[in-house]
């Protein structure tokens, strides 16, 4: 049996190994990724999922300590190109930093440590989000990105099962000799390089992918949690069943809990005692089918607009009306 049929096979609670362990289902180390990386043979890891912490419990103060920063992680991505399989693939979230108003793009600072070892930049993808920190002297920030590199030209790739419904399902070709005929895939479309991540149930979104909220069924203490449904797009896209999962920088688990939904090998490494130790919970918990998850695809509910918090307040309308009769004037005397 692999590790995954032996996970679904288990009556009693899900076995969590804390060393590299090829054989078992879920591993989970608590320490240094760079540590662990040391003990996990080269080219065993098919998808490598992760958000790199990058302005927590540090203190960026100038350009110098985002160099720094880099040369610490460009020592990490020299192992995970170590361990990655030659087909396998690398889907690296990172966000803007923000120092004393000045936006770093991370993205673009990973991006020529990535090529210098050889990986090739197959998509950047953009995750635009309704909600967030409102900003004063700038447009405030409402998107992420995720990087996805492969390390050759012969990488897993495999659209249909994250395909999204089509907006015109009816549409035709309207010429050629399939004039007539259905012009979309029965099984929907693709995603796309844009994903749109919403924080409200009664948001729309091109991928209704919730961030993670106080509201949220995932929630826990983390700051930066990453919602299940994320990973899971990304393990069934970039791999096949019984392949080998890895996060170095694990968080609370969602990345494992998705490659194990998926009947994939569950790898992970994280410094943080108090996550490792609520990531082993939640896997737990995800075992014995009793942890809450947001079902991967779930449609997302549109406002009626009888909803009060889709309601213009009391106190707008006022103000509103002055602007309109203001507008109107200043226009009438053109």
């Amino acid at each position: 049996m692999t590790a995954q049929q032996n996970l679904l096979a288990l009556s009693e609670p899900i076995l969590i190994n804390d060393i590299y362990n090829n054989a078992s289902p879920v591993v989970l180390y608590s320490g240094d990724t760079n540590d662990f990386l040391r003990t996990v043979p080269d080219r065993s890891i098919d998808l490598i999922i992760t958000s790199p912490p990058y302005n927590l419990g540090k203190n960026y103060e100038n350009k110098s300590s985002i160099e720094a920063y880099l040369a610490n992680q460009t020592v990490t991505l020299k192992s995970l190109e170590r361990v990655l399989k030659d087909t396998g693939s690398i889907c690296w979230q990172v966000g803007n930093f923000v120092d004393d108003g000045e936006i770093y793009p991370l993205d673009m600072l990973y991006y020529p440590i990535f090529k210098t070892l050889g990986f090739k930049l197959r998509n950047r993808i953009i995750w635009h989000f309704r909600h967030g920190l409102h900003n004063t002297k700038r447009f405030s920030g409402r998107y992420e990105t995720l990087l996805w590199f492969t390390k050759t030209d012969k990488y897993k790739f495999d659209v249909d099962p994250v395909r999204i419904p089509s907006k015109y399902p009816g549409k035709r070709h309207y010429r050629g000799l399939n004039k007539g005929k259905p012009s979309g895939n029965p099984a929907g479309k693709n995603p796309s390089d844009v994903w749109e991540i919403i924080a409200q149930d009664w948001e729309t979104a091109f991928w209704d992918i919730p961030n993670v909220k106080a509201n949220h069924p995932e929630k826990t203490i983390h700051p930066c949690q990453f919602p299940v449904e994320l990973a899971e797009r990304c393990v069934l896209a970039l791999t096949d069943e019984n392949d080998c999962v890895y996060d170095p920088y694990a968080g609370v688990g969602s990345t494992l809990i998705a490659a194990l939904a998926h009947d994939r090998q569950a790898i992970g490494s994280e410094k943080e005692a108090d996550y490792v130790e609520l990531a082993q919970e939640r896997l737990r918990s995800f075992a014995a089918g009793t942890l809450s998850l947001r079902p991967l695809g779930k449609p997302v509910h549109e406002p009626t607009g009888r909803e009060k918090v889709a309601q213009v307040p009391d106190e707008w309308k006022h103000s509103q009306s002055a602007l309109n009769m203001q507008y109107e004037d200043e226009e009438g005397k053109r």
